[in-house]
């Protein structure tokens, strides 16, 4: 559980901008509310999966994407998001910091982008 921080703090973040706060002491938007609680464990979820997915990619375990780990994952990335066409080209778009390496948090901005799902998940 320790290991998926990447995918609850994002999760959180989500759900905690989901809506304007209420709270008039100006901490309203550093937490969940009640009522963004449900998209929150939606979110979870969600992130789980990309979290699942990232780490099937990143061989190394080192939470980072090279371009050798995206390219030979072609085929199961295929299964979840349909056809790529340039392995390359994508990899740099989905890499928008320039760094060589995609994050976990510019691989869920292309998996929502896609609708990535995973083919062993349970809905």
């Amino acid at each position: 559980l320790f290991d998926c921080k990447p995918a609850i703090m994002s999760a959180f973040q989500a759900a905690k901008d989901c809506t304007k706060s209420r709270r008039s002491d100006g901490h309203g938007d550093d937490y969940i509310e009640r009522r963004e609680f449900r998209f929150f464990l939606h979110s979870l979820r969600q992130y789980f999966e990309y979290f699942v997915a990232f780490a099937r990619i990143d061989g190394e375990g080192d939470r980072r994407i090279n371009l050798e780990e995206f390219v030979a994952a072609k085929d199961m990335m295929e299964a979840w998001v349909g056809p790529i066409d340039d392995m390359e080209a994508t990899f740099a778009s989905i890499d928008t910091n320039g760094g060589g390496q995609i994050l976990f948090d510019e691989f869920c901005a292309w998996a929502i982008k896609k609708s990535l799902d995973l083919e062993d998940d349970e809905e």
